[in-house]
């Protein structure tokens, strides 16, 4: 691949976009403690409450780990939606976005290198309390889904992306007066993905608008691990389907949310 080739400029503007995130995050120890932090406090307050309910419930007795392993992959949605979200914002507050799009950068490569960041972001968070659970609670997350974790977890933080996509559109054309979108919009979807319960106990308007969600059939492919031992083929296609969707709307929110903006001259005001 040639120096000067499009994917190759394209390539080196995405590194520089990850190292000043990278940077930013890493030279931090405050940013660095508040990833691990709250999946932390999550994984203590759920892996005690299942300490407590192994006592009472034959249910959580057989499947060890279950709001445990639950608590991790929705801390993986949630991260990895505001890992998006925040990136944008820090570029708004520190009057960033006008001086990036009168580069050569593209929208997509500054997309691009937000979620590498967002990865390393759930990583850090997500895989620190992960294994805060092992010598606390004496339960591995990975032992326990198995290779099953591997397209559970890409399928949370790719939909947890999109949402964060049509979030960042929406705090572009709205300004920093919806920047609440981006803590508080996921936790809608939660009571409807089926986290710590099956979906079939929500009234049937809510069931059949939780099938559209890929997360809701991710949490029942994870029950059906660990309480009853198959990896459900049939779930797993579900949420193939519904994040193809998913990450379509986001893309396309994005797209027209961010022309707009442009348009308006929105790329250069922070406030409200």
């Amino acid at each position: 691949m040639s120096p000067t080739s499009p994917l190759a400029l394209s390539a080196r503007r995405i590194r520089a976009i990850f190292r000043r995130h990278a940077y930013l995050l890493l030279a931090s120890w405050p940013r660095l403690l508040e990833l691990v932090y709250w999946p932390a406090v999550q994984m203590l307050l759920w892996g005690y409450l299942t300490l407590f309910l192994q006592e009472q419930s034959g249910l959580v007795a057989r499947a060890g780990g279950l709001f445990l392993s639950a608590v991790l992959l929705w801390d993986t949605l949630f991260r990895g939606q505001l890992g998006v979200a925040i990136c944008f914002l820090e570029e708004m507050y520190a009057r960033h976005l006008g001086h990036l799009f009168v580069s050569p950068l593209r929208p997509w490569e500054l997309v691009v290198a937000i979620f590498a960041i967002s990865l390393m972001r759930v990583l850090i968070g997500v895989g620190g309390a992960a294994l805060l659970a092992v010598p606390i609670f004496a339960f591995s997350l990975p032992h326990a889904l198995g290779w099953a974790l591997l397209p559970f977890f890409a399928i949370l933080l790719a939909f947890g992306w999109a949402i964060g996509l049509v979030i960042v559109g929406l705090v572009l054309r709205l300004g920093l007066a919806a920047e609440n979108l981006a803590w508080g919009a996921i936790f809608l979807l939660q009571p409807i993905s089926g986290v710590y319960y099956p979906v079939e106990v929500l009234p049937e308007p809510l069931e059949a608008i939780a099938w559209c969600l890929p997360s809701a059939a991710v949490f029942e492919g994870m029950r059906a691990v660990l309480i009853e031992g198959r990896f459900d083929t049939g779930l797993l296609g579900q949420a193939l389907a519904t994040l193809a969707l998913w990450l379509a709307i986001g893309a396309a929110s994005f797209s027209a949310l961010f022309r707009a903006a442009r348009r308006r001259g929105l790329l250069l005001q922070v406030g409200e």
